[in-house]
């Protein structure tokens, strides 16, 4: 322990010191020496200045998520290139519109298809394709980056000295990190607060501990990694790369990315043991609810002009989702039975057999139900050509919104099962959507129908209006949608009363469909040419 009291030796000592210093001097001034006088002799043993560190041997996978990125993918691309940690460039395409994929490829970049939309599924699918054990992740919609970020972001994976590294941008946080991220974290997961940007897509991590993983869907993908790291008891860094600029989210994106950020950090809170509030399981309902909803899905039609409604059971998958689910908890006699009876109030007394099936059993048939041949580049195709595509389902939210997202679709729209929990309640919300605004209204039509929902979208005031709705089908509960579009279809397959109904063009395949677009001369399409097909 060091003593306080004064040591009557210490002033002796160093004057010892003073005088040593100045006979070295006095030694290299007569040997010819040169030293400026303003700078003090112990200059003299300062250490040269270290050399510039070697560059790190090309051992990174960059995975790059894109989805309509052909304004930047390229430049992305090249840069991440030109950087000599890197060894390949993966792009994971979200089955993109535009030129991304080709952009990409061609600048040197393997493109692959995302296997499911969302930018989790991309970079799950990026760990996966990865051939090296070091990866970095960078955004698709980058500029303005300096030279050398990537082997920034690996050298503390490198050394050794992490396996986690989160990448600090020289500007603030935006509105969901300061308002909704940070907040949070330092509630929940105080440790993890000082992180400049968690909710940032720049990362670096060792692919072994990426594939211990879970990537959530949507917009919390960045920070459930960061808090799925450290509860795995991995090394995390943060390293400043300096400014970048990134293109800016709509107002209504940012409410939806603060709904997964919040949904993710209570997930976590949770399962780590540091949240005890009851009430959170219901925000997570409410929130599926609000995704579900007409008025979301309008917000996010954003001037197209064009609409294609597809069924989900017997269209997109051939077979029943429920049947499915209850053939899994061993209720699918008593499911067919309800299915021959067609009583009225079928949709409750369906969901009513669901009782205990867990949510991750009916997620887990969602995710690997068989998709009808062709219905993925099929969807791409109308979404290229500026329809807004729509999957409509009798079935359950839960299911059509997987579905949706494995077939790239822009929304789902289905009834809510609820769950307590992760288990079903076995009760059912029916959704407002497949509804009538005035149920005594003469032309209110049927209770309960999903030509409702194409009634919604030709009554959006928001222009411009829309001028062509095209719907597919199978079964006597699409006749409704199929009579109100402009144009419909069936597939061979389909129930005969749809096959045979009026108006209805029976097609072999989604590829025939495909065939039924109309092309003026010249290749070009024009409202009056959609609308008078």
């Amino acid at each position: 322990m060091n003593d306080p009291r004064p040591n009557p030796r210490r002033p002796a000592r160093a004057a010892q010191v003073v005088a040593r210093l100045r006979e070295l001097l006095d030694r290299l001034t007569h040997a010819g020496a040169a030293v400026p006088a303003a700078q003090p002799a112990v200059l003299a043993a300062a250490p040269a200045p270290a050399a510039a560190p070697a560059p790190l041997p090309a051992r990174a996978t960059v995975v790059i998520p894109a989805l309509n990125e052909a304004k930047r993918i390229a430049s992305v691309v090249a840069y991440a290139l030109a950087d000599p940690a890197t060894a390949e460039v993966v792009v994971i395409d979200d089955s993109s519109t535009d030129d991304t994929a080709a952009l990409a490829r061609a600048a040197g970049a393997r493109v692959l298809r995302s296997t499911m939309l969302g930018k989790g599924a991309s970079m799950k699918d990026g760990v996966t394709a990865a051939g090296e054990e070091l990866v970095v992740f960078l955004d698709g919609d980058l500029a303005g980056l300096r030279p050398g970020i990537v082997s920034d972001l690996v050298a503390p994976l490198a050394s050794g000295q992490a396996d986690f590294v989160k990448a600090r941008f020289g500007r603030s946080g935006g509105r969901v990190t300061e308002l909704t991220a940070k907040p949070m974290l330092k509630v929940f997961f105080p440790e993890l607060a000082h992180f400049g940007q968690p909710l940032g897509g720049l990362i670096a991590a060792r692919r072994s501990l990426l594939q211990t993983l879970a990537f959530e869907d949507g917009y919390g993908v960045d920070i459930g990694l960061l808090i799925d790291a450290q509860r795995a008891g991995a090394h995390l860094a943060e390293v400043d790369i300096g400014s970048l600029e990134h293109d800016s989210q709509p107002l209504l994106d940012l409410a939806a990315m603060a709904n997964e950020v919040s949904r993710v950090i209570y997930s976590r809170a949770r399962a780590a043991g540091r949240l005890h509030v009851e009430q959170i399981g219901a925000m997570f309902e409410a929130q599926r609810q609000a995704a579900a909803g007409i008025d979301s899905i309008l917000a996010r039609r954003r001037g197209r002009t064009r609409l294609l409604l597809l069924s989900m059971d017997g269209t997109v998958i051939r077979e029943r989702f429920a049947q499915l689910v209850a053939r899994g908890i061993g209720q699918e006699a008593e499911l067919i039975k309800l299915l021959g009876e067609l009583p009225a109030d079928r949709h409750e007394r369906i969901a009513a057999l669901m009782r205990f099936a867990h949510r991750q059993q009916v997620e887990r048939v969602a995710r690997e139900v068989e998709l009808r041949a062709g219905v993925i580049p099929f969807v791409n195709r109308m979404r290229r050509e500026g329809f807004m595509v729509g999957l409509v389902s009798d079935s359950w939210f839960i299911a059509a919104e997987i579905v949706r997202r494995r077939i790239f679709a822009d929304f789902a729209l289905a009834h809510m099962l609820l769950f307590d929990g992760d288990v079903c309640s076995g009760e059912l919300r029916l959704n407002p959507a497949f509804q009538p605004d005035d149920p005594a209204a003469p032309d209110a039509g049927a209770p309960l129908c999903k030509s409702h929902v194409l009634r919604r979208f030709r009554a959006d005031a928001a222009e411009p209006r829309l001028e062509l709705a095209w719907a597919l089908g199978d079964n006597l509960n699409d006749l409704g949608l199929l009579r109100a579009a402009d144009r419909a279809f069936a597939l061979p397959d389909a129930a005969a009363e749809v096959r045979k109904a009026p108006g209805v063009t029976v097609v072999a395949s989604f590829d025939e469909l495909l065939a039924q677009l109309p092309v003026e001369q010249g290749g070009e399409r024009s409202g009056d040419a959609r609308r008078a097909a």
